[in-house]
């Protein structure tokens, strides 16, 4: 490795340490492209930084910050492949695939058993279980509107949620 120069400036260390940068990046993402974007979105991030100017270590804190951004961009693109991608073939299935008649059938008798386990759970748990799973309310919703804790609230769903499960197993 060659010596930092003097200045310690980010120019410098830049010039220096680039290629390692980018392999650094890319040991993380997997792709060179990225790594690439992500060595000259540190660049950008830390360029007139008064956080890099007075790192101790800079070189320490140029590898970190193209750690996290890394990291980060790994991160947004499972999120994106999660909630974007699987979506759209999901919508795309939905729109071209019409249920066979079994499938149907077998659909309407889930939602039956679904709906008589639902009503033979307490009061309190059947509300809490519906707002949560069928409205999508938060449970700080749910919570005050049954006038118990978050904490409480959690409770009943996940024992609701499990006791639909358990008799759904039964009637298989």
């Amino acid at each position: 490795m060659a010596d930092l120069p003097a200045s310690n400036s980010l120019k410098d260390l830049f010039h220096l340490r680039r290629a390692g940068l980018v392999e650094y990046a890319c040991a993380i993402t997997r792709d060179r492209a990225a790594s690439e974007d992500v060595v000259q979105d540190a660049w950008v991030r830390l360029h007139g930084s008064d956080a890099f100017a007075a790192a101790d270590r800079p070189e320490a804190f140029l590898y970190r910050t193209v750690r996290n951004l890394a990291l980060d961009r790994m991160r947004r693109a499972r999120f994106e492949r999660l909630h974007f991608t699987d979506q759209n073939a999901a919508e795309q299935a939905a729109q071209t695939d019409e249920p066979t008649p079994e499938a149907a059938a077998a659909s309407r008798e889930a939602l039956r058993k679904t709906l008589t386990a639902m009503q033979a759970l307490p009061q309190r748990m059947q509300v809490a279980v519906q707002m949560h799973r069928i409205e999508g309310a938060r449970l700080k919703d749910i919570a005050e509107r049954l006038g118990v804790s978050v904490t409480v609230a959690h409770e009943l769903v996940a024992e609701g949620v499990e006791r639909c499960r358990d008799a759904l197993r039964r009637r298989g």
